[in-house]
């Protein structure tokens, strides 16, 4: 798999209108086949349907799109790729700069590599941290690196909801739920309850997403 700087690109696409419920926009300076393989990855499908280029590869005119817009908005950076692997973690330094270039944004980074986001604390203040963890040792995981991260908002993704995880999660911000699709397969309610509980129990945000179909659709977001 190689490695590209993309300098020049005249058609690469900027910021995209999001889908996804937490956020605004999203935004990829770093496209090319995620080199974390996830079974249940939503991506998967739509490189092979629209014939994505699997080397990884650094578009710097993302940023600068970033860098052009004033009006505030949540960004989720790193919709389609794990930017903190080892293949992709290269580029960090700059996505931070423009982090801390552009304080009227707010931006959202989620791993599955929680082991190198000390590598980057402190985080700017306006960078929200999270961890994906899809069952019990994941959420472990993403609690031990997080307390040892620096940042104004910690979040775990519990998407897609796997097993049972009944944990403390005091010190986490927000706590994001959802199941896996295509194929579907829903969580247990009871999973569910007990996660919300969990997440109350630590004063944390609960974000409940729409594919989980919920009859009291809690979708709370951190200092909105």
């Amino acid at each position: 798999m190689k490695m590209v700087c993309v300098k020049a690109a005249k058609r690469t696409r900027i910021m995209n209108n999001s889908d996804i419920e937490w956020t605004e926009f999203t935004s990829n300076p770093v496209k090319g086949e995620c080199p974390v393989d996830c079974p249940y990855c939503y991506v998967k499908p739509l490189r092979k349907r629209y014939g994505w280029h699997e080397d990884i590869r650094f578009y710097p005119r993302e940023l600068e799109s970033i860098r052009r817009r004033k009006k505030p908005a949540r960004i989720f950076v790193g919709s389609t790729i794990e930017l903190f692997h080892d293949k992709t973690i290269q580029y960090m330094p700059e996505i931070l700069e423009t982090v801390r270039c552009c304080p009227q944004h707010t931006f959202l980074f989620l791993t599955k590599c929680p082991e190198n986001l000390i590598s980057f604390s402190p985080f700017p203040d306006n960078a929200w941290v999270g961890v994906t963890a899809t069952d019990t040792d994941m959420a472990e995981k993403a609690l031990y690196y997080l307390n040892q991260v620096e940042a104004v908002i910690k979040y775990i993704s519990f998407e897609p909801l796997l097993e049972e995880i009944v944990i403390d999660l005091s010190g986490i911000h927000q706590g994001i739920i959802g199941q896996q699709t295509k194929p579907d397969n829903p969580p247990i309610p009871t999973w569910v309850d007990g996660l919300i509980d969990c997440l109350d129990r630590a004063g944390a945000k609960v974000f409940l997403k729409d594919n989980l179909k919920w009859c009291n659709p809690r979708q709370e977001i951190p200092g909105v």
